[in-house]
């Protein structure tokens, strides 16, 4: 059944079973759905639209062929996992997983590398970014949820992925590559978005270098293809991050004068805000990516329009898992969660972990367990402080990641993008996911015992 359906009969079938009124579970479900929508859903839109930006303006291109060309031999690895990371933080996992797998192949072949060498490596950058960092949907839902705060969140984060992204990505890959080794699947090497403007301009499909062809000359009724150069590494690289810097510049504003009322910290709370850092950074966007390459205003307005379509359904989903976190809260589930725990004397992050891998094996989906975790845990936040809030939502987020096998929309992608079997997915790919979630839990349990 589809995530939404799911979680919308669920949430209403929680409610009945624990004994509230019919019309008192929809009003919870509704009031829970509105509220994470209106948190969230502005940000996963123009998130939707930067990702849009990076990838038709070949904004992508620019970041993969440069860190390229600068890498070969033994740094290849950790080249993919620098290339995944960067593209991974605007974009949701399976377009990063789309946009970046033809890259993997592509250098596998002409590299003759191993082709889990350089692919274990890219998902693994991608999906950390997935599981870890916002403005990525579950962390921002999760933050949203237990109160934390989203640029400590963001800082511990990217102190959490790191080391987990090494272990799971170059390293692990020598492993993965000597378990399952499979020649590049050629039917699966598609062009890559520079080919395709490039022959939608007239020019030679496949043509390499810095240089492309302006997609958008036909769409603006254009009869002629000029060459127009691609956003600049430089160029791109800032936009991307221009969201993450600003975000991370409110919370060590908040942190070194903390002070409410002062008025370089009332400015960096509105310009450090995500709603305000996104924006900032797809205004910024359409200059210096879309502009950059020769994008008319149509074209740039076309773009924005497509990049909303593909998130009806993410937005659904992730509004019927707020549902769900309302109607666990109002039910009564939250408290009764508290109690156990308090039971059973185990440490709130642990706790947080477990139950997000147990959602995580039973519906495949990060982000459902993600958000149904978040709101089950989501009392235990109450008297936190402002790191360990953080923590118990990077806690959500690594478990949300343990093992993804055949309930997995993201397990199915890789095994066919690879040409593996399902034995073979499940020793490089599942492996992976679990060893992420396993390294990131325990780097969290680590930071909660010295902040």
């Amino acid at each position: 059944m589809h995530a939404f359906l799911a979680l919308t009969i669920g949430s209403l079938a929680l409610g009945a079973f624990a004994g509230a009124p019919l019309d008192k579970a929809i009003s919870s479900f509704t009031a829970g759905l509105g509220s994470t929508v209106t948190g969230v859903g502005v940000l996963i839109a123009l998130g939707a639209i930067l990702g849009k930006l990076l990838a038709d303006s070949g904004g992508a291109d620019q970041i993969v062929d440069t860190i390229l060309a600068r890498a070969g031999g033994r740094s290849m690895p950790w080249a993919m996992v620098l290339i995944a990371s960067v593209i991974g933080l605007p974009l949701f996992f399976e377009v990063g997983i789309v946009l970046l797998i033809p890259v993997v192949l592509m250098v596998a072949k002409r590299g003759n590398y191993s082709l889990m060498r350089i692919g274990i490596p890219a998902l693994a950058g991608l999906s950390v970014m997935h599981g870890l960092i916002p403005p990525h949907p579950g962390p921002l839902v999760a933050i949203d949820a237990v109160g934390a705060n989203l640029g400590v969140t963001l800082a511990l984060g990217v102190l959490v992925a790191i080391p987990t992204v090494i272990i799971a990505g170059p390293l692990f890959s020598k492993v993965a590559a000597r378990w399952v080794d499979i020649p590049v699947p050629e039917k699966m090497i598609p062009r890559r978005p520079s080919e395709e403007r490039d022959e939608a301009a007239g020019g030679p499909a496949g043509s390499a270098g810095a240089q492309g062809k302006d997609g958008g000359a036909s769409d603006a009724g254009a009869s002629d293809a000029t060459a127009a150069p691609l956003p600049s590494f430089g160029a791109t690289i800032a936009t991307v991050l221009l969201p993450v810097v600003l975000m991370l510049a409110k919370a060590l504003v908040d942190i070194v004068v903390d002070n409410p009322e002062h008025t370089v910290q009332r400015v960096f709370d509105v310009i450090g805000s995500p709603l305000i850092a996104l924006l900032a950074a797809v205004v910024v966007g359409m200059f210096t990516l879309g502009r950059a390459a020769g994008f008319s205003k149509g074209r740039l307005t076309a773009t924005v329009e497509k990049s909303l379509a593909p998130i009806a359904g993410i937005l659904l989903i992730v509004g019927a898992g707020g549902g769900f976190k309302q109607t666990l809260i109002d039910s009564g589930v939250g408290r009764m969660v508290l109690q156990i725990s308090e039971d059973w004397a185990i440490p709130a992050l642990l706790l947080a972990w477990l139950i997000a891998v147990v959602i995580r094996l039973a519906t495949g989906s990060a982000t459902v367990a993600t958000v149904s975790a978040a709101g089950l845990v989501a009392p235990l936040a109450a008297d936190m402080s402002t790191a360990h809030a953080a923590l118990l939502v990077l806690a959500i987020g690594a478990g949300s990641l343990f093992f993804s096998h055949v309930n997995d929309a993201g397990f199915w992608l890789v095994k066919e993008y690879f040409g593996m079997n399902v034995g073979q997915t499940i020793k490089t790919w599942s492996v992976m996911e679990t060893i992420i979630s396993v390294v990131a839990g325990a780097l969290v349990l680590l930071l909660s015992l010295v902040i």
